[in-house]
C-alpha cells in the first residue's frame, strides 16, 4: 500500500473565494436568535417556557473548515464534475445543501464501479472523517484533483497509530468499526511498511474481552473468534498483544474512553509487572470534550427535559444523548418537525438504534407552568436547526419570541 502523497491536491480557500463562501454559509446555517441567546448567558425566558442552551454546542472548527472547503471547491471548479466520498459531515441538512449544489456522492464503504468513471478532469472531496489509504491510492491512480477536508484532530490520531506501527506496537483503536473515521484510522495503523497491527474495540464488553485475553482468562484463539473481523490481516493474539498503544475515534464518550484505558493499563501491569508495554495518548478531540463537559453543566441547571439536535449517524451527538438520558428525559431529534405536537416526539432510540414516536413528558403540554428546556447539539449541527427547534416549541406552548432588538 502506498503512503499518502500530495499529488494534484489544491488549496481552494482563497481570499476572494472565501468572502463569497462566508456569505453563503452564513445564509444557510447561522442563527441570529441563537447568537443573541448565547450573549444572554444562553438563556431565553418566555412566559411559559425557559430555554437554556449548553455553553458549547454546534459546529466545531473542524466541521466548519470542512464545509468551507466543500463550498469553496464548488466555486473554484464551477464547470467540473465535483464528487464527495460519502458525507462531508454527519448532518443531513448540510449534506442536502451540497447535493443541491451539484456535488455527486461516491460510496465510502468500498471502492465500487462508480470510481471507474473518474478521470483527470474530475474533482473529489475527501470528507472530514478522512478515508482509508486504499481510497486515496485509487483517487491518485485516476489522476483526479483531490480536495481534502480531513479534520486536523483526526490526522493527529493517524500520526499516533503510524508511530505505534513503526515501533512494533499494536494499535488498540477505541471506535465504531463501521464508522468512516475508524476505518480511515485503521488503514494508517498498518504503518509505513504496511505490516502494522491493530484491533478495534467499541464497548466496555469488548475491552473486558481484551483484558481477559491479556490476563489469560480466555485463550487467544477464543478471543480472536469473538472479535472476528475487528483486527488487521495477520493479527495473532498470541504475539501481537505484547505491546499495545491506545488511540481513539475522536468523537468517543470521554468517560468510557478513560475507563477502557484504565482497564487495559491494569491488565498489562498485572501481566508484565509494569506498564512499560502500555502506551496511551488522548486522542479525543477538544470540541467533543467541550460539548460533553458543557452538557454536564447544563444538567446541573435542573431542566425538565433535554433536546439533543443532530444527525442520527453522528457519533459525538449520540454520546451526548447517552450522557443526558441517564439524568433527565431526553429526545434526540434531527430537526424541529420531529416534535410532532405538544404530546408526541419522533426521537432516535440509541439503545434500540431506531427512530420511534414516543410520548413527550406531560410537562411539555402543561402551559400552566413554565417549562425548562435544555438544548444541546453535536459538533456537526448548524445553528439554524437550533433556532427552528426553539421557535417550534415556543409556538406549541403559546409563547411569542421577542424581536431580536429586544433580546440584545
Amino acid at each position: 500500500m502506498k503512503q499518502e502523497s500530495s499529488k494534484k491536491r489544491v488549496n481552494v480557500r482563497r481570499t476572494e473565494i472565501m468572502e463569497m463562501v462566508e456569505k453563503e454559509i452564513t445564509g444557510h446555517y447561522q442563527s441570529d436568535l441563537v447568537d443573541s441567546i448565547r450573549k444572554r448567558d444562553g438563556v431565553l425566558t418566555l412566559p411559559r417556557t425557559e430555554f437554556i442552551l449548553a455553553r458549547e454546542f454546534g459546529f466545531c472548527n473542524g466541521v466548519r473548515r470542512a464545509i468551507d472547503i466543500a463550498y469553496a471547491a464548488r466555486r473554484v471548479f464551477p464547470g467540473a464534475r465535483l464528487f464527495l466520498i460519502g458525507e462531508i459531515i454527519h448532518n443531513p441538512e448540510v449534506n442536502a445543501q451540497l447535493d443541491s449544489m451539484g456535488v455527486i456522492r461516491l460510496p465510502w464503504k468500498k471502492i465500487s464501479a462508480e470510481y471507474d468513471t473518474l478521470g483527470e478532469d474530475d474533482v473529489v472531496i475527501v470528507p472530514a472523517f478522512g478515508v482509508p489509504l486504499e481510497f486515496m491510492d485509487e483517487l491518485e491512480s485516476k489522476g483526479v484533483t483531490i480536495v481534502d477536508t480531513t479534520c486536523g484532530d483526526v490526522m493527529k490520531v493517524w500520526k499516533r497509530v503510524k508511530s505505534y506501527a513503526d515501533r512494533g506496537i499494536t494499535s488498540i483503536i477505541h471506535g465504531k468499526s463501521t464508522h468512516e473515521e475508524t476505518r480511515a484510522t485503521a488503514s494508517r495503523a498498518m504503518g509505513s511498511g504496511g505490516n502494522g497491527k491493530y484491533l478495534i474495540i467499541y464497548t466496555l464488553e469488548d475491552a473486558k474481552q481484551l483484558v481477559d485475553c491479556i490476563s489469560g482468562k480466555i485463550s487467544p484463539e477464543e478471543f480472536m473468534s469473538r472479535m472476528d473481523g475487528l483486527f488487521s490481516v495477520g493479527f495473532d493474539a498470541k504475539s501481537d498483544l505484547k505491546s499495545i498503544g491506545i488511540a481513539n475515534q475522536t468523537t468517543m464518550l470521554k468517560s468510557e474512553t478513560k475507563q477502557i484505558q484504565e482497564m487495559l493499563k491494569a491488565a498489562m501491569e498485572e501481566r508484565d509487572g509494569s506498564a512499560d508495554n502500555f502506551h496511551v495518548f488522548d486522542t479525543i478531540c477538544g470540541a467533543t470534550q467541550d460539548r460533553q463537559d458543557a452538557l454536564f453543566k447544563l444538567l446541573e441547571r435542573k431542566v425538565d427535559m433535554i433536546l439533543v439536535v443532530g444527525g442520527y449517524n453522528s457519533s459525538n451527538t449520540t454520546h451526548l444523548v447517552e450522557i443526558s438520558k441517564e439524568h433527565v428525559p431526553t429526545y434526540f431529534i434531527e430537526q424541529a418537525g420531529y416534535i410532532q405536537d405538544i404530546t408526541k416526539i419522533k426521537t432516535y432510540d440509541t439503545d434500540e438504534k431506531k427512530v420511534k414516536i414516543v410520548d413527550a413528558i406531560p410537562a411539555l403540554a402543561d402551559i400552566s407552568r413554565r417549562l425548562k428546556v435544555g438544548i444541546t447539539a453535536g459538533a456537526s449541527c448548524p445553528g439554524n436547526l437550533i433556532e427552528d427547534t426553539i421557535c417550534h416549541i415556543a409556538r406549541l406552548r403559546g409563547d411569542v419570541i421577542p424581536a431580536l432588538e429586544e433580546l440584545r
